[in-house]
């Protein structure tokens, strides 16, 4: 024999959703304004309704009841939506601060790497480079100061430029962007 107290509570239940679910869509719209979301936060509470029909004990009114539940239902979604967003923040400065450091790191070790790198150049090679690079000057101001041929300054420039590009293969990328404003 079925329990009649099951089927009262599953035919209470059913009429509850046919009566009530437009009313709580709209209501729980009001809370989340979210189309989808209110309507699956009814959803969620008939579910929960619909999986304890054997226990339940509704002391008030069914629509009292309804309400409070969709109500609690959206509070719970708009915290954790609260929380999921909190979290993305953290998250994305935590991946920045990271990041910034990961790149501090990479650009002293390249300075250490560039510094290393230019004192194994050859003296003139060396100023050269620094005065076609780090003093912007062109291959005939160059050689007009150090009173040698355009030629040889690119050639020095072209010595110079083999050497470092050898030495500095893996800081390449990085490099070309720091010195040649790219």
């Amino acid at each position: 024999m079925i329990n009649e107290t099951i089927i009262d509570s599953k035919r209470m239940i059913e009429d509850a959703f046919k009566t009530h679910f437009e009313g709580l869509h709209r209501y729980a719209y009001t809370i989340i304004r979210d189309e989808l979301m209110a309507e699956e936060m009814v959803q969620n509470v008939f579910y929960k309704l619909w999986k304890n029909k054997d226990q339940l004990d509704i002391s008030g009114t069914m629509a009292g009841y309804l309400y409070r539940s969709v109500y609690n239902e959206c509070l719970n979604h708009v915290k954790h939506e609260k929380v999921k967003a909190a979290y993305r923040v953290h998250m994305a400065r935590t991946m920045e601060n990271l990041n910034n450091a990961a790149e501090k790191l990479k650009l002293k070790e390249l300075e250490e790497k560039l510094d290393e790198a230019l004192r194994a150049l050859p003296e003139q090679c060396r100023t050269i480079f620094q005065m076609s690079r780090f003093e912007q000057l062109k291959y005939l101001e160059i050689a007009d100061r150090l009173g040698l041929s355009v030629k040889t300054v690119e050639n020095q420039m072209g010595k110079a430029l083999k050497i470092l590009r050898t030495q500095l293969a893996e800081y390449l990328p990085i490099l070309l962007i720091l010195l040649f404003n790219f």
